[in-house]
């Protein structure tokens, strides 16, 4: 398992717009090959902050699956306007905790 990670930073004044779109774009993501569950988490200091994690079975269903795919032309144009600045997108493999 992957888990991919976004800090997503949103225009200030633009929260509840973006968690409404977010909860039209979770669909495009759930349904993609290699996708296993997501979590967005809305930061306590900086209300304009969002941390994304999705998990994926591979690195290759969200970087090539997912990223190079129409869906994902779906979850830009309902997604990409809200983020100033554009987020950085790292990805994690388990080290410790996790059971196989």
């Amino acid at each position: 398992m992957i888990l991919e990670l976004a800090i997503l930073q949103i225009i200030p004044g633009r929260e509840a717009a973006f968690e409404a779109a977010f909860s039209q774009a979770a669909p495009i993501i759930a349904g993609m090959p290699g996708y296993l569950s997501h979590q967005l988490q809305r930061c306590l200091e900086n209300q304009s902050q969002y941390a994304l994690l999705v998990n994926w079975q591979t690195l290759e269903d969200h970087t090539q699956g997912f990223r190079q795919s129409a869906q994902y032309q779906e979850w830009r144009a309902l997604l990409h306007h809200f983020y100033d600045p554009f987020p950085c997108v790292e990805h994690y493999a388990g080290v410790l905790g996790q059971r196989a």
